[in-house]
């Protein structure tokens, strides 16, 4: 997938050779079309796509993906999605007599991604497959499924919606993208919840609690939190009891007790075929931090549940220090949710710039300490874990 990938960029495999092969790729702005009435338009079988993953029958391949549970490491199929959702999108806007494509084609946004298996083996054949499922006018909504090969049939582990965006050569502007053509009712149901997910998550956003206040139950939540951690004993002046006075109720962890933080220098090796740092890598390393976080709160072994809207805010550039801070932010039962945020420091500035934030639900064996917030921003924390946590479970 990756060395296809190359091919239809033009990129180049040598460090040295990176700015050449970028400037190359200017003379492609003449092959964009002007307006998107001038594209062919597809079908989904068009950009439909099926990978092997030969682990059974490769074992040589078989240590990168192999997690010290002997199962398959998570972050790696996070890598290998960000891959193929690349590579089905470039199919569906393949030009018949062009080999290099003029689109650079990024992740913006990977929009849920939800898992039936709590365990991937080691030792036996994935399968991916997917295909453009929705097209706007410059992005494009793919959707992927993974199965694994057991008794002889491929059974379903996961399936993925990633949003895709088209920009020009140099990968500074929009670029317009093939208009779909669902052909059955069945794809007319398929295109539709593109639709749907699209306006979901423009709902979603403008109700972000960066933008407004809670609702009427979740500033009741909050409150109710509040009172089961004032501390009655300590009482203020006149024998009342004081505000700032808390104690953490049994089974608990206030949630500043939560963190952990990782660095990571960015080099060359974790470049995609644009030269910033590739979108699964920081995936794969978000989510290898959340499930250490969540390790390190309660559960021996969590298993990931669900990934649900990440935004690829800002690109990184090679050579950046990538900042992540994780947390746990929401508990119910067993279930963990967790925030990693991904900043990048510019060393030349001293600036950090925010460029991701991931959500994790994940799922322990045994029921969790719960976890307690105490400052009104780590409320608004817990109440976006909360929001983030009740549409995974609607969903699976």
């Amino acid at each position: 997938v990756r060395n296809k990938l190359r091919d239809v960029v033009g990129a180049s495999t040598n460090w040295r050779d990176h700015v050449q092969a970028m400037q190359e790729r200017k003379a492609l702005h003449t092959l964009l079309a002007k307006r998107q009435e001038d594209l062919p338009p597809r079908r989904m079988k068009d950009s439909y796509l099926e990978v092997i993953l030969p682990l059974g029958s490769q074992p040589e391949i078989r240590e990168k993906y192999l997690n010290v549970h002997n199962s398959v490491r998570f972050g790696r199929i996070l890598e290998d999605l960000d891959s193929l959702g690349v590579l089905i999108c470039y199919t569906h806007t393949k030009q018949e007599m062009q080999p290099k494509s003029p689109l650079s084609i990024v992740t913006a946004l990977v929009d849920k991604i939800n898992l039936c298996k709590r365990i991937i083996y080691p030792d036996s054949d994935i399968k991916f497959t997917g295909n453009v499922s929705w097209v706007g006018k410059t992005s494009m909504e793919v959707t992927m499924h993974m199965l694994q090969l057991q008794d002889g049939e491929y059974s379903p582990v996961l399936d993925a919606t990633f949003v895709m965006v088209a920009r020009d050569p140099e990968n500074k502007r929009p670029a317009f993208v093939n208009p779909l053509v669902p052909e059955t009712p069945e794809e007319e149901a398929i295109f539709k919840r593109g639709e749907l997910n699209k306006l979901r998550r423009i709902d979603f956003n403008t109700a972000s609690l960066l933008k407004m206040a809670p609702t009427a139950e979740e500033k009741n939540v909050v409150h109710d939190i509040f009172l089961n951690t004032l501390d009655t004993r300590q009482e203020g002046e006149g024998g009342r009891i004081s505000f700032r006075s808390r104690k953490l109720p049994p089974n608990s962890v206030w949630m500043e007790d939560t963190k952990l933080k990782g660095l990571q220098i960015c080099h060359p090796q974790e470049r995609n075929i644009f030269n910033r740092i590739f979108g699964g890598f920081l995936m794969r390393k978000a989510f290898e931090l959340g499930w250490a976080t969540a390790c390190s709160y309660g559960s021996p072994r969590p298993f990931i549940v669900s990934v649900d809207d990440i935004m690829f805010q800002k690109p990184v550039e090679i050579g950046s220090l990538l900042l992540l801070s994780a947390q746990v932010c929401y508990t119910e039962k067993n279930y963990i949710q967790v925030r990693v945020h991904s900043e990048v420091y510019d060393a030349n500035t001293g600036e950090h710039h925010t460029t991701n934030i991931f959500h994790f639900t994940f799922t322990s064996e045994n029921e969790v300490p719960r976890v307690v917030p105490k400052t009104y921003g780590e409320s608004m924390l817990y109440l976006d874990g909360k929001r983030h946590f009740t549409a995974v479970m609607k969903e699976i």
